[in-house]
């Protein structure tokens, strides 16, 4: 097991790691911007080091520094955590070649699956179910792109292989329409990753979110830990994800868990990872893989007990996987809410100092968050302050708690986004569940338009 591990991240999930870590007995390394220096975290590390000023760019995506970092303070792994550097395949091998450790997959696995053509070539020869659509990349003859549209079928959309979080996408209605959003599409991929290739698909109507976890050893063994619900999205980003799914049967959540494990022993995954799925008329249909840990796996943890975040630590350190799929079972109900610092109606971000701050309690609570009275949330990076975690022994009672959590829970100083969350809680269709991704966004601008 490691001695000393590197975290190159920040915020909550940085905080999270760290505890994990410590529960292990083992050493932490926290680096920092200028604009972090008095995070908790910096604070509670056995070391620390600031990588640079506050703009990204210059901290936490400043590979040379990281780098730097983990060799002048003898760290044996680097953890990634999400975002930023999380699923650059270059700064994982960067990492290896450097000597260390990269608590994740391997660089070509993490290169495999964040190019969405290829994901899906590996999936398609996996048996994982896959959205209808182009067999890889567009070609440039634009008849042949009317013919593939014509054989999938109105609507479709175009996607940007490179592309994620939402950008990169175009949704096309007609065959008059189709070549002039194509072109768009590519000018736009190419300015903003690098890469003008794009692909189509069947463009689902009213689909769901819903997720499975994994987790894989480097020695062919791997589990998947149940499935989440992620639909309750604005602009393609996460607000409350639950674990269950509802409406799934146990036989779906088998049959769709089964093929995602046999993909990663078809593919040789190494670590913690997540298979993205749009869900729609009881079928599933594959979109893309997170090779990292994901924001809401705390949900997973709550109805199933394991640790994600060690579990990934112990895989990098080369351990056989400590479960096999009869382990996993799945108990009772889990709601996420994402605490973001940011206005609640207009999503206008909303930095500065936390003036007083009372967490929320009682049975069945969690909170994954770095802020505490008098912290000042920077302007410079996501305006995710935290995470509020309810469980209970049924759907009914998660949500139960979390309405009660979220009344208690109280910050000033900066605007948040709970009194959405308070509204969503009460919401009659997100109360009965299977929500589509698109709910979310037509309940604001039904509320926009009643203003």
């Amino acid at each position: 097991m490691f001695e000393k591990i590197l975290i190159a991240n920040r915020g909550e999930i940085a905080l999270r790691i760290q505890r994990a870590c410590r529960e292990m007995g083992i050493k932490t390394v926290v680096v920092h911007s200028e604009a972090d220096r008095e995070a908790k975290y910096v604070k509670l590390a056995d070391e620390s080091v600031c990588i640079g000023p506050a703009p990204s760019t210059k901290s936490y995506l400043n590979v040379p520094a990281l780098i730097a970092a983990a060799e002048v303070t003898d760290a044996q792994a680097i953890h990634p955590g999400y975002g930023f550097l999380s699923e650059n395949a270059d700064f994982a091998e960067r990492v290896e070649q450097s000597g260390f450790v990269f608590i994740g997959p391997r660089p070509d696995t993490i290169r495999m699956m964040g190019d969405k053509v290829s994901a899906k070539h590996a999936m398609i020869e996996a048996g994982v179910p896959c959205v209808p659509g182009s067999d890889g990349a567009l070609p440039e003859d634009p008849a042949e792109i009317v013919k593939i549209a014509k054989k999938i079928g109105y609507p479709v959309i175009i996607k940007a292989s490179g592309g994620g979080g939402g950008r990169g996408m175009r949704v096309v209605h007609s065959e008059g329409a189709l070549i002039s959003s194509v072109q768009m599409t590519r000018t736009e991929a190419g300015a903003a990753f690098g890469n003008p290739t794009v692909y189509m698909e069947k463009f689902l109507e009213l689909p769901r979110h819903i997720e499975i976890q994994i987790l894989a050893d480097e020695y062919g063994n791997a589990i998947y830990l149940g499935e989440r619900d992620c639909s309750m999205q604005r602009r393609h980003q996460k607000i409350i994800e639950e674990a269950p799914a509802p409406g799934i049967t146990d036989k779906q959540r088998q049959k769709i868990g089964e093929a995602c494990a046999e993909a990663c022993r078809r593919i040789g995954y190494r670590g913690a990872g997540t298979f993205e799925f749009l869900y729609e008329n009881g079928e599933f249909y594959f979109i893309e893989m997170n090779t990292r840990v994901q924001v809401e796996h705390p949900v997973t943890e709550m109805i199933t007990g394991v640790d994600i975040v060690q579990e990934q630590i112990r895989i990098a350190a080369g351990e056989k996987l400590r479960y096999k799929q009869k382990d996993i079972v799945l108990s009772g109900h889990a709601m996420e809410c994402r605490i973001n610092a940011e206005d609640p109606f207009t999503f206008v971000p909303s930095p500065g100092k936390i003036e007083s701050y009372h967490p929320a309690g009682g049975p069945g609570i969690r909170i994954d968050s770095h802020i505490y009275q008098g912290y000042t949330v920077p302007s410079h990076y996501d305006s995710m302050v935290g995470k509020l975690i309810a469980y209970g022994d049924t759907r009914e009672q998660a949500m139960a708690r979390m309405r009660v959590a979220l009344s208690e829970m109280a910050i000033s100083g900066i605007k948040t986004n709970i009194p959405l969350h308070q509204e969503l809680f009460l919401d009659a269709a997100f109360q009965r569940g299977g929500t589509s991704i698109h709910y979310l966004e037509h309940r604001l601008q039904q509320k926009k338009g009643e203003a």
